[in-house]
């Protein structure tokens, strides 16, 4: 993006020429926050108790970011007949529409303002009613659940949320099985742990009827429905708002047994609008810094944005390829910040991968946030998702989730769609779960884990990046030292067992070798042979698939790598 002071000194000599009934809306920095009202000694006037409480246990210090823009200086500028619509103390701006573009040379000459920029012009002409890139169909598919249980750990009493446990052993998720189960996400909920306790924030353009539907009875119920803010018209109910909001909650949020069940379906939650589904414009990135600095001001742990920007209705505000680099747009510096204030930030890739930009869009460019591709029901890369990587050249994306025939909760039951929008939240949902069960560990601590228990951590892409996190894997790498060392305890952890369809295998190593997979039946003869696979220095994952086609029974699995060979028993079910 152009230099905010000179996109407004081009913008003032080219806005004469637009219609007398055009509001702007423009961006003003300040130079700094002197003689605040607030202080660093007393938080808890700017911050909830929660947001307070996530610094203090990821060692976040509170800083400047945190105190309030000068409310001396929002009321300098508004005198001129600026209406104040929004603002932002992370960037120390505000938001603010006028209608006669002379008064900005009062607002520059003010000592505290540092510049100003148009973030937008609207007329009277009629908005377009821009449409999500989700597509969505009608379906009545439903999958038949086969629940894990008895899964083997090493350590299981770590993993295991025992008041809970019992009550959630055999959720009937419906038609969303296969978009929780593709991640292992069964696995946490079965030891109790469904977002209880962990609070998400959603940025997203409105949500259409979450306060009638069914599937969001048990959120209401049980007040896990915080409250809501909107950003993009201050006051409106979001409830009236786009349905692109509503889909993406109920990927984490619906609980309707037997039909579709989220994979947070017990997290608190936050929705926020700052998105215009009828437009696409510059201000929805400030929008989304602020939606962002309000998550975190109220104590979110999560955000989940299904958003992404590249190209504005107003061509000279677009994004190029090169800004997407982690430190140039608005809504990227936001989740940036945001991430170093200890929220897991989750945010969709786009849905461009076959369109001529196919690259990612902000803010899934932001470092040490999760970014989510689209895969489709057979762990294939899904032809729309954007890919990577971020222009300096890091993973994007990060993971990768269901997004094509993923399930939502719609207003006839459940729908089935395709899209960025769905894996994200998908993926947000397990992330709290597994949060919740490790609660000691930061949110970086949180996303290496995903990364690091994915399909091919060792190998990534710029199609599915580090692949499909396995959360089981995941529970395992947190607990500590859950995973056995192949060279020093010349074992292996593999589960589940007693396992059905497929078998995970996951170890340590201090050495580079490669590695020989054999399984045998009860008799000793051998069912298969894998040679020749890598073996890394730290750990390891190999996934081993289709055993559903075994009989029931016992087998014994070998793994010989050099000298050392380690046979373990499972039991098919």
């Amino acid at each position: 993006m152009k230099k905010g002071i000179l996109f407004s000194f081009i913008a003032l000599i080219t806005l004469t020429v637009f219609s007398q009934n055009t509001v702007y809306k423009y961006r003003v920095s300040f130079n700094d926050k002197a003689n605040s009202q607030y202080s660093l000694t007393n938080p808890a006037a700017f911050l909830s108790q929660k947001a307070i409480t996530r610094r203090i246990n990821q060692g976040i210090l509170i800083d400047s970011f945190d105190i309030p823009v000068n409310q001396n200086y929002i009321d300098s500028v508004i005198k001129y007949s600026a209406k104040f619509i929004n603002k932002s103390k992370w960037f120390n701006s505000i938001i603010v529409s006028l209608t006669d573009t002379n008064i900005l040379q009062n607002i520059n000459s003010l000592p505290f303002v540092k510049n100003t920029k148009l973030v937008i012009a609207v007329t009277s002409k009629k908005s377009k009613n821009k449409q999500n890139d989700e597509t969505v169909k009608s379906t009545n598919i439903y999958f038949n659940p086969q629940y894990f249980q008895n899964f083997y750990t090493s350590n299981e009493n770590d993993l295991v949320n025992e008041k809970e446990a019992v009550a959630h052993k055999n959720i009937d998720y419906g038609q969303a099985y296969l978009q929780i189960n593709m991640l292992q996400g069964t696995f946490l909920h079965n030891q109790g742990y469904l977002g209880q306790g962990m609070t998400i924030a959603i940025l997203d353009a409105g949500f259409w009827h979450v306060d009638a539907l069914n599937a969001f009875d048990s959120l209401w119920l049980n007040g896990q429905i915080i409250g809501t803010r909107d950003f993009v018209s201050p006051g409106s109910n979001v409830f009236n708002e786009a349905t692109h909001g509503m889909m993406v909650l109920s990927t984490m949020g619906a609980n309707l047994p037997g039909q579709i069940v989220g994979t947070a379906p017990k997290a608190n939650y936050w929705l926020v609008r700052t998105e215009d589904a009828n437009s696409e414009n510059l201000i929805e990135e400030d929008n989304w810094a602020s939606g962002a600095e309000f998550a975190d001001s109220v104590g979110a742990d999560l955000i989940n944005s299904s958003l992404g920007y590249t190209n504005f209705d107003d061509p000279t505000m677009s994004h190029t390829y090169h800004e997407l680099d982690g430190k140039t747009a608005r809504a990227t510096l936001a989740a940036t910040i945001a991430a170093r204030k200890g929220i897991l930030v989750v945010n969709s890739m786009g849905n461009s991968g076959a369109s001529p930009w196919k690259y990612l869009g902000v803010p899934s460019d932001a470092d040490s946030i999760i970014s989510v591709g689209a895969v489709d029901t057979n762990k294939d890369y899904a032809s729309f998702s954007s890919i990577g990587p971020s222009y300096d050249g890091r993973v994007k994306p990060t993971v990768v989730a269901l997004g094509q025939d993923a399930v939502f909760a719609s207003s006839s039951g459940v729908g089935v769609g395709n899209g960025t929008s769905f894996a994200s939240p998908i993926l947000c949902g397990m992330a709290s779960c597994l949060w919740q069960a490790f609660p000691q560990k930061s949110n970086q601590d949180i996303i290496e884990a995903i990364k690091h228990s994915a399909s091919q951590y060792y190998a990534p892409d710029y199609l599915l990046g580090y692949g499909i996190p396995n959360f089981q894997i995941a529970s395992i790498l947190l607990s500590g030292n859950a995973i056995h060392n192949f060279d020093n305890e010349n074992t292996f952890n593999a589960f589940p067992n007693p396992f059905d369809d497929i078998l995970y295998i996951a170890y340590n190593s201090i050495d580079t070798q490669r590695v020989q997979v054999e399984l045998f039946d009860l008799s000793g003869k051998k069912i298969m042979s894998v040679n020749d696979i890598p073996r890394h220095q730290g750990y390891n994952s190999i996934t081993i698939n289709d055993l559903f086609i075994l009989k029931k029974g016992m087998y014994f699995i070998r793994i010989t790598s050099g000298n050392i060979t380690s046979i373990q028993k499972l039991m098919k079910k």
